[in-house]
């Protein structure tokens, strides 16, 4: 359970904010290939006759290009680089052109490159938080438009209401930046300490809520293996190095629901 009991918790949240993600709901593993052929459907014109096929290959080199297939990379680039400027660029330079505007781009793609469906159990811990009065919100790293991830949201998880749904694409700042925690902190009306950030990766979430002054709590229920003992070897290397993080691991929702009512 990271390196912090929860009978050391002094109280529970006010606020708790989730990443989207693996967290919230679990995606199918990206297919940007599936994604590219829902958009052609919708070409005016293909003046080279691309496949989808074809555009993954160059999409693919734009994102290496970009750093974010190298995971440290990644975890630098602070600043999100919205899909509506990627997919202008890849269509355009391509010699193609989509009957779309950039939020129906986002959606179709996106619903045909990695559909979803909820994590186990998070209907009814948004239901137990709702009954203990436990606001909620929600904060993703996610180059689709930000109208695309509330409808979303609110398509898997239709009886829940989020106070705020914070899309990077719409805020320039990708966790692990505090900033983009503490806008959330100010659409909330909220100091840092009477909020819980919960998310599945280590070094983005758990260190970025950390940063910002927030309790984190790592979800890695929706997690595969391989990256599970990832995350559970970098949180031994941070306590063997001494780092003080003020963080809790759990494995399941009903797991969290049973600490916060411990508190």
């Amino acid at each position: 359970m990271g390196n912090m009991e929860y009978k050391s918790i002094s109280s529970a949240p006010r606020m708790i904010i989730f990443d989207y993600g693996q967290t919230l709901a679990n995606e199918k593993p990206f297919d940007g290939v599936a994604g590219g052929a829902a958009l052609l459907k919708y070409a005016v014109k293909n003046k080279y006759g691309y496949t989808a096929e074809q555009i993954q290959l160059v999409a693919n080199e734009l994102n290496r290009e970009l750093g974010r297939f190298d995971p440290q990379r990644r975890i630098e680039l602070t600043v999100e680089v919205p899909n509506r400027m990627f997919s202008a660029y890849l269509y355009r330079s391509l010699g193609i052109e989509l009957s779309l505007l950039p939020p129906e781009i986002d959606r179709i793609f996106w619903d045909a490159a990695s559909p979803a469906h909820p994590t186990e159990g998070i209907e009814d811990f948004l239901a137990f938080l709702s009954q203990k009065g436990i606001r909620t919100g929600v904060i993703s790293n996610i180059s689709y438009c930000g109208d695309a991830l509330r409808e979303r949201i609110e398509s898997l998880l239709p009886d829940h209401n989020f106070e705020f749904i914070l899309a990077s694409s719409e805020y320039m700042f990708r966790k692990p930046s505090p900033r983009i925690f503490r806008l959330a902190l100010e659409l909330a009306g909220l100091a840092a300490g009477d909020v819980w950030y919960i998310g599945d990766d280590y070094r983005i979430d758990v260190e970025g809520a950390n940063n910002a002054g927030m309790f984190a709590v790592h979800y890695i229920g929706a997690l595969e293996p391989r990256k599970m003992q990832n995350h559970v070897f970098s949180d031994l290397i941070n306590e063997a190095n001494g780092e003080e993080r003020r963080f809790i691991t759990v494995s399941s929702w009903d797991e969290l629901a049973k600490i916060i009512d411990a508190i």
